[in-house]
């Protein structure tokens, strides 16, 4: 696995071995687990209609952080999903300073695309489609969350590249008990200060290694921050930076 470039400090779950590449037993797994929760696999729109109308899919609107391409057919999937692209997509923009683009979720059989795995668990509407960004730091911070939430066996993401994109089936009943856990957490941590518990740490610094291109106008740009607190944060006299250097980044201390 490639190492990513950046490094959230206080991720609780283990992201060694994982990846976003996918794969027949990744499909499989999400399949079964489809199964293992009784879902239905919608046939058509009249079908998601009527999941529609008994309340097991629920809309999703978009709001301040995340929006939904025109290219989404049905914006409605599991109440689960909702949580989790609401919650992430706080985060993200918190983080990166981007809005997150959805890109597909409930799509019933026959509106498949030819390119799909017969596997697909769209049509239960447990998955979600998420653009991958053009900003580089973005995709970093979005891919890090992504392998620790895989590694609480919450979801399992994907990253397919025709178009770019990220596919992720939500674990419903699984992520449900995660954002049960966190929040709990977050109550009974409330009296020692302010705590961040969503889909990923958001912590107060975060390690980023530098690729080619980047700049530390473009680095305090999407993690909202300045160039001057990365010069101090890491002693910088001047704004000459190199592939592979690792920078701590103060997020969002602007």
């Amino acid at each position: 696995m490639p190492v990513l470039p950046l490094v959230a400090i206080g991720f609780s779950g283990p992201v060694s071995g994982q990846s976003l590449r996918g794969g027949l037993a990744s499909m499989q797994e999400q399949h079964q687990r489809a199964i293992d929760y009784d879902y239905t696999f919608t046939r058509d729109s009249d079908h998601v209609r009527r999941f529609v109308d008994l309340g097991l899919l629920v809309p999703l609107r978009g709001n301040e952080n995340y929006v939904l391409d025109d290219e989404v057919s049905f914006g409605y999937a599991r109440e689960e999903v909702r949580t989790f692209v609401e919650r992430l997509s706080r985060q993200y923009r918190g983080a990166c300073g981007e809005i997150l683009v959805v890109t597909s979720l409930t799509r019933p059989k026959d509106r498949q695309p030819r390119n799909s795995s017969r596997l697909s668990v769209h049509p239960t509407g447990m998955a979600v489609d998420l653009r991958r960004s053009n900003h580089r730091p973005c995709r970093a911070w979005l891919e890090d969350v992504l392998l620790h939430l895989e590694g609480q066996g919450t979801v399992q993401a994907t990253y397919e590249r025709y178009p770019p994109h990220y596919h992720i089936a939500v674990y419903t009943h699984e992520y449900a008990r995660y954002v049960e856990r966190v929040e709990t957490e977050r109550r009974l941590a409330a009296d020692s200060g302010p705590v961040v518990a969503d889909e990923g740490p958001l912590p107060s610094v975060v390690r980023y290694e530098v690729r080619s291109g980047d700049s530390l106008w473009t680095i305090a740009q999407a993690y909202g921050t300045t160039v001057d607190q990365l010069q101090s944060a890491n002693k910088l006299r001047g704004t000459r930076i190199y592939a592979g250097q690792t920078l701590e980044v103060p997020v969002g201390s602007r």
